[in-house]
């Protein structure tokens, strides 16, 4: 991580010297100094009180620091090789390849009348989106129960145990999208 050029760039944005810089961040001009010349990266409290100075989010000053990937995973509609069969009522179809190496997990889950996902529960700092696309589901989230048909959505954190059971009287279609990805 070189902050040095990003701290550099903002500073002559803002017609601030080094010195004016140190006596407003209260970070010393030695290591303000090392910092614009690479020599150190600083630390997150000198980062924030640098960010302070120059009126602006922490983030602002990190968003260049690494170049944007660009994500771009097309999948075309084909058979997927990625198709997990629960049972004989309900499987789940990966909508994107290479979900380990992703930031989410997109997946289309078919629930044939009467089928159920099994009951999954996830490690802490686990988030699923469901949206149902066609259809009728009972979401089970630990004791609570919620009823969703064709349009309606359920955001929550996949830590207690949950299950997607259709309830309707056709097939059931839901896409889940699980971030982070489970490894």
């Amino acid at each position: 991580m070189n902050i040095g050029p990003v701290i550099k760039k903002l500073r002559k944005e803002r017609n601030m010297t080094l010195v004016e810089l140190a006596d407003k961040s209260k970070v010393a001009l030695a290591t303000l100094s090392r910092m614009e010349n690479g020599k150190m990266t600083g630390t997150i409290d000198s980062h924030m009180r640098i960010c302070d100075a120059f009126g602006i989010p922490l983030p602002e000053l990190y968003k260049n620091l690494y170049p944007a990937k660009k994500a771009l995973d097309l999948q075309k509609q084909k058979p997927r090789a990625d198709i997990f069969i629960h049972d004989k009522k309900a499987s789940e179809e990966m909508l994107a390849s290479k979900v380990l190496n992703k930031k989410m997990m997109p997946v289309l889950i078919k629930l044939k009348k009467g089928g159920k996902t099994r009951e999954e529960e996830t490690r802490t700092g686990i988030e699923k989106f469901i949206y149902v696309v066609n259809g009728k589901v009972e979401a089970g989230m630990g004791s609570d129960r919620y009823e969703l048909g064709k349009n309606d959505s359920l955001y929550f954190e996949s830590n207690m145990p949950h299950y997607i059971k259709n309830i309707g009287k056709s097939e059931a279609q839901i896409i889940s999208v699980v971030c982070p990805p489970l490894n």
